[in-house]
């Protein structure tokens, strides 16, 4: 039976400031939750309804079994998915194995949508980028619903909160950023190797990491004089990018 204390710190857990204090993080659905144990994430506690299925032997802790309606009352989903899982935040970002070659990564300037984040994640974790970077005003990879979007790709993307202006400043590789001032990407040259900026839905990368764009890129629209979109949504052009990286590689 779900007790009152077990209820209390899963929904507090949909708050940053009650995941940082308490260090855990909500996860929904077999595969989600399945993909993170097999990652190395450690459960702090494992939810299930009775007939749900873990895709795990070994969960590393006793699943709890829940009804329906309790399992409704812990789930930040508005259709919950079998099981629910409380993970402890690791203490050091996820690493890639290393290819050996060059590496591709992302720096996140300020993208604020917990959709566009987890569903970034996913295309990072597709097109095999090997980090992403995000400044501190990014949405938090842990919250419930950049977790659900990532759908099991936050196991296998290693993600870093940084100040980007630190880190760029300190590149030593080519720094690509998506701007409407920028050069065709489907005409530029295009290097193995480099950090590929994405900037914030409203406002584009920022004013302090604008001048640290090496290498300016622009997403072109294909309907010359007409009326069009102002602009893509941030995930769909992370999309379009790597496509054109890796199809160049």
């Amino acid at each position: 039976m779900l007790s009152k204390n077990q209820l209390k710190l899963v929904r507090s857990l949909e708050l940053k400031k009650n995941r940082k204090r308490e260090n855990l993080f909500v996860a929904e659905g077999p595969k989600v939750v399945g993909d993170l144990l097999r990652a190395g994430f450690l459960p702090h506690s494992i939810f299930m309804v009775e007939g749900g299925v873990l895709h795990i032997e070994d969960c590393g802790c006793m699943v709890q079994t829940v009804t329906d309606d309790e399992l409704r009352r812990l789930s930040f989903l508005q259709h919950p998915q079998e099981v629910l899982a409380v993970f402890h935040i690791p203490s050091s970002p996820r690493q890639r194995p290393n290819s050996g070659g060059p590496s591709l990564s992302l720096a996140l300037d300020g993208v604020q949508d917990p959709g566009n984040v987890g569903t970034i994640v996913r295309i990072a974790d597709w097109f095999g980028i090997h980090a992403i970077y995000c400044s501190p005003d990014t949405a938090d990879v842990y919250s419930p619903k950049v977790v659900q979007a990532t759908m099991g790709s936050l196991a296998h993307v290693p993600i870093i909160y940084i100040d980007l202006v630190e880190l760029l400043s300190h590149a030593t590789c080519p720094v690509y950023g998506t701007l409407l001032d920028g050069d065709d990407i489907y005409r530029q040259p295009l290097s193995e190797e480099g950090i590929i900026v994405m900037g914030n839905e409203g406002n584009g990368i920022s004013e302090a990491v604008r001048p640290l764009i090496t290498k300016r890129l622009l997403i072109p629209n294909f309907h010359a004089g007409n009326e069009t979109a102002e602009s893509l949504n941030v995930a769909i052009a992370t999309a379009i990018t790597c496509s054109e990286f890796r199809r160049r590689g």
